[in-house]
C-alpha cells in the first residue's frame, strides 16, 4: 500500500499527465530540498531494508584506495606526458596532480567522517545544496564510472597480450562485419573480467576487500621492481640530456606550462580515491579509518608515482620514451632485460584488475544511495539481507559496463581528464565550505555564496589568462592573488556555523577547500572541447530525466514520509514566516505547510 502511494504520480496516464503539468512548480519546491546529517544516518540509511555490514578495517580502506588508483593510468600517461609535455619534469607533474588530489581527498574525508554513508559526493551535496545539485553531480559521476570502467576493462587484454606476444590486442578480439568501425571488435576477455568482478562484489564487500588487498600487495611487488630496476640500471644524465640534439634540454625542457599541462593529464592516474568514500558505511570506525584510508592512500600513491616517473626518466632520455607502453618498451631497449617487459605486463594487468574492482564497488554504492532518495527507482536501493551488498545496483551497472566493454572501442584519452569527476570534486569542495559556514542554521548564506562565486570567477580568469597568454604574468598574479586574498578575508571574518567538537575535521577551512576549488577549475580548463560536448549532452539527458521522473518520484516520497518525520527537509526561504499551499493530486489534495521553526517542516494529507 505504501509503495502504491509513493508512486501516485505514475499510477495512471491521467495522474502522470497531471504531474507533468505541475513540473515547474514541483521543480521549484523539490530542487532545493536538503536533508540533514541525522536523517541520512537514520531514516535514509534504514529505508534500504537490510543495512551494510561494518566489517572493514582502516588498512583495508588504504588497500582499496591504493588499488583503485594504481591502475592503467600510470602505465600509459607517464610516457606521453614525459615525451610531449613536461620532459623529466613529469616527476613534478605527478607532485602537482597528487597535491590537487590530496586537497580533494581531504574534503571528501571531512564529509565522510561526519556522514559515514555509502552515498559519497551525492550525500554530501544532498545535505548542502539540495536534491537537484546532488542528483546532477551523481548522474555525471555514474556515467564517468561506467564508461571509464568499460575502457579500463578493454585495456586489460592489451596488457595481457603483451605478456605472450608482440601482436596487438585486436588480434585476440573477435571482429564482426555486422557493426561499424569502433564497435566491431568484440572483447570477450573484458566481458568476462567485468562479470567476474560483479559476482565478487555481489557476494561480499569484505571478500572483495581481501581480494583487492592481496592483489594490490602482489601488484606493488611489480611496482617496486620497476622502481628498483630503474634506479639501478638508469643514468642520471637522462634527467637533463635529451636523446636527440633537436630536442630541448634540461630537467624542465618545456618550462612551467609543461609541468602544469602534464599535471592535468596525469591526474587521470589519481581518479579512484573518491570511490573509497562510498565505503564509509561499511567500515568499523569511520572517524579513524576514513582519514587514514582516503588521505593516506593518496599520499602513498603520490610517492609511488613520483618514484615510477623518476625510474622511467632514468632508464631513457625523455624524447625516446614510448608513449603507448613506456615501461615495457624501456626494458626492451636494455640488452639482457627484454624479459622484464613481460613482467611489467603482468603487473599492469593486476593494476587494472584492482582499479576496476574499486571503481565498480563505488559506482554501485552511488546508485544505491541515489535510489534511497527516490530520484531513481527505489529498486536500486535494495541491500541484500545475506550479503549486505547493493545487489540490484551492482548487477545493473555491471551489465552496462560489461556491454560497453564488449563492443565499444573506448580508448583512454591521454589529453583529457575525466570532466565529470573533476566537476564532482569541484562541487564537493564548494559544498564543504558552505556546509561548514552555513549549515542547517542558514547563517552567512549570502556572504558565503558571494565568496564561492567570486572564487570560481577568479579561478576561471586565471585559466583564461593561462590558456590565451601564459606570459601575461600580471594577469596570472591578479587572479591568483585575488583568490588568495578573498579566501583569507573569508577565513578571518566568517565564523563556522557550529563549534561543536567532532571526531575529526579538516582544519584551515576555507583555505584548503579554496585551493581545491582553484586547482580543480584549473584542471577543468585543460579539458578539450570534445569532453565538454559529451558532458553537455549527458547533462541535458540527466536534466530531462529528472523533470520527467525524478522530481515527481521524490515529490510522492515526500508526501508519503512527511507524515512520520522529516526524512527530507524543505529549505526555508525566510525564517519566521508562514506559508500554506494546497497541491492538487488525483486522489485528493495535501497541504504543504511551512511553519515558523526552521526544523519543523511536515506534510499532511
Amino acid at each position: 500500500m505504501a509503495e502504491t502511494r509513493s508512486l501516485s504520480s505514475f499510477s495512471s496516464f491521467g495522474a502522470y499527465a497531471n504531474a507533468l503539468r505541475r513540473t515547474p512548480q514541483r521543480f521549484w519546491e523539490r530542487a532545493g530540498v536538503v536533508s540533514s546529517v541525522e536523517a541520512e544516518l537514520t531514516d535514509v540509511s534504514s529505508c534500504s531494508g537490510a543495512t551494510f555490514k561494518r566489517r572493514l578495517e582502516w588498512y583495508e580502506v588504504v588497500g582499496m584506495g591504493v588499488g583503485g588508483m594504481v591502475g592503467a593510468g600510470i602505465f600509459v600517461t607517464t610516457g606521453s606526458v614525459a615525451r610531449t609535455s613536461a620532459g623529466p619534469a613529469v616527476i613534478l607533474s605527478y607532485l602537482v596532480a597528487g597535491f590537487t588530489a590530496l586537497l580533494s581527498a581531504l574534503c571528501y574525508t571531512d564529509f565522510a567522517v561526519e556522514l559515514p554513508v555509502a552515498g559519497g559526493a551525492f550525500s554530501y551535496l544532498k545535505i548542502t545544496f539540495g536534491e537537484f545539485a546532488a542528483y546532477f553531480t551523481g548522474a555525471n559521476l555514474i556515467l564517468e564510472y561506467v564508461l571509464s570502467n568499460a575502457a579500463v576493462a578493454r585495456t586489460f587484454l592489451s596488457y595481457l597480450v603483451s605478456v605472450f606476444t608482440t601482436r596487438g590486442a585486436d588480434s585476440w578480439r573477435v571482429k564482426t562485419s555486422v557493426m561499424s568501425d569502433g564497435f566491431n571488435h568484440l572483447d570477450f576477455a573484458a566481458l568476462a573480467l567485468v562479470v567476474v568482478i560483479t559476482i565478487i562484489l555481489c557476494y561480499s564487500t569484505k571478500h572483495g576487500a581481501i581480494f583487492n588487498l592481496v592483489v594490490t600487495l602482489v601488484h606493488l611487488v611489480f611496482i617496486f621492481f620497476i622502481i628498483i630496476a630503474g634506479f639501478a640500471l638508469g643514468d642520471r644524465k637522462n634527467l637533463t640530456q635529451p636523446g636527440f640534439k633537436s630536442s630541448p634540454g634540461g630537467f624542465t625542457p618545456y618550462g612551467l606550462p609543461g609541468i602544469f599541462n602534464g599535471a592535468a593529464v596525469v591526474y587521470f592516474s589519481y581518479i579512484g580515491y573518491d570511490a573509497v568514500s562510498t565505503m564509509a558505511e561499511e567500515v568499523k570506525n569511520p572517524g579513524k579509518a576514513m582519514p587514514i584510508g582516503v588521505a593516506g592512500s593518496v599520499i602513498i600513491v603520490t610517492v609511488v608515482y613520483c618514484l615510477m616517473a623518476t625510474s622511467i626518466c632514468l632508464l631513457q632520455p625523455y624524447d625516446q620514451i614510448d608513449t603507448q607502453a613506456p615501461f615495457a618498451m624501456a626494458f626492451k631497449s636494455i640488452k639482457g632485460w627484454e624479459w622484464a617487459a613481460s613482467f611489467v605486463g603482468v603487473g599492469a594487468s593486476l593494476g587494472i584488475l584492482t582499479s576496476l574492482l574499486v571503481s565498480m564497488l563505488g559506482q554501485a554504492r552511488y546508485l544505491c544511495v541515489i535510489g534511497r532518495s527516490r530520484v531513481v527507482p527505489f529498486w536500486f536501493a535494495t541491500i541484500h539481507r545475506l550479503t549486505g551488498t547493493p545487489l540490484n545496483a551492482t548487477v545493473f551497472l555491471g551489465f552496462w559496463t560489461a556491454l560497453f566493454s564488449l563492443f565499444t572501442d573506448l580508448e583512454v584519452l591521454l589529453d583529457m581528464v575525466s570532466i565529470g569527476t573533476l566537476f564532482v570534486f569541484y562541487m564537493v569542495a564548494n559544498a564543504l565550505i558552505f556546509h561548514r559556514h552555513v549549515g542547517q542554521g542558514h547563517k552567512n548564506t549570502l556572504v558565503t555564496l558571494c565568496f564561492l562565486g567570486v572564487l570560481s570567477v577568479s579561478a576561471v580568469g586565471f585559466v583564461l589568462v593561462w590558456s590565451l597568454n601564459p606570459d601575461c604574468w600580471w594577469g596570472l598574479l591578479l587572479f591568483g592573488c585575488l583568490s588568495l586574498v578573498i579566501s583569507i578575508l573569508y577565513y578571518w571574518s566568517v565564523p563556522p556555523a557550529s563549534s561543536e567538537p567532532r571526531i575529526w575535521q579538516l582544519p584551515m577551512i576555507p583555505l584548503v577547500a579554496s585551493m581545491s576549488i582553484f586547482l580543480n577549475v584549473f584542471l577543468l580548463g585543460s579539458v578539450n572541447a570534445a569532453a565538454y560536448k559529451r558532458f553537455a549532452l549527458w547533462s541535458a539527458v540527466a536534466v530531462v530525466y529528472y523533470l520527467l521522473y525524478g522530481v515527481h518520484a521524490t515529490y510522492d516520497a515526500a508526501k508519503e514520509t512527511g507524515t512520520n518525520g522529516a526524512f527530507l527537509m524543505l529549505q526555508p526561504l525566510e525564517p519566521d514566516t508562514e506559508m500554506d499551499a494546497n497541491l492538487e493530486m488525483e486522489d485528493g489534495s495535501f497541504e504543504l505547510t511551512k511553519v515558523r521553526s526552521q526544523q519543523e517542516h511536515f506534510l499532511t494529507d
